[in-house]
């Protein structure tokens, strides 16, 4: 049987700056205080900037050294995640991970604010669009990583390119977007 991998085995991340989407609860959240507790500065990216001051708080009572900070961050605005983008790109001279690990499930239809629907605008096209906007600051940095998190639901989705973003809501099942958008 093999060890379990905990948080211990995490290296030091003194010097390290990582972005995690999503950290205000869940697996956001124990990511940003994993990484914190390993003296990564660590960039909570929100939607709710009040849910992201209270992670950080709560963050922060367990580790009082620890280096987290809130940036707003809507995943289904592309003009929120450009705004994310340069204002990242002008406080930080490094970005060594980033966590793409937001994402919205099993969500009624709807569509983002660019038009796209709910779960593959937010879950896929939201972090694609960060990615690569933070990509040339990515590969200026050392040994740099991106982590894109996802489900098992992957397996159950199939793309239909005629009808990708349900129009109108044509087709719409949440779990069928919901494994789409993975």
């Amino acid at each position: 049987m093999s060890r379990r991998w905990t948080q211990n085995d995490i290296p030091d991340l003194s010097g390290n700056v990582a972005i995690v989407t999503g950290a205000s609860s869940g697996m956001g959240w124990e990511v940003s205080r994993a990484l914190a507790w390993k003296n990564a500065a660590v960039v909570l990216a929100c939607r709710d900037e009040g849910r992201g001051r209270a992670a950080s708080e709560s963050i922060r009572s367990g580790i009082p050294e620890a280096r987290v900070e809130v940036m707003a961050l809507d995943l289904a605005s592309l003009a929120s995640v450009r705004s994310f983008a340069e204002a990242f790109l002008v406080s930080h001279d490094r970005l060594d991970l980033l966590v793409n690990n937001a994402g919205v499930l099993l969500a009624p239809y709807g569509t983002t604010e660019d038009g796209f629907e709910r779960h593959f605008g937010i879950n896929h096209l939201g972090h694609f669009a960060l990615t690569g906007l933070l990509m040339d600051r990515l590969l200026a940095t050392s040994a740099s990583r991106i982590v894109t998190v996802s489900s098992r639901g992957h397996g159950m989705g199939r793309i239909d390119f005629a009808n990708l973003m349900y129009g109108d809501g044509k087709g719409y099942s949440a779990v069928r977007a919901y494994a789409r958008s993975k």
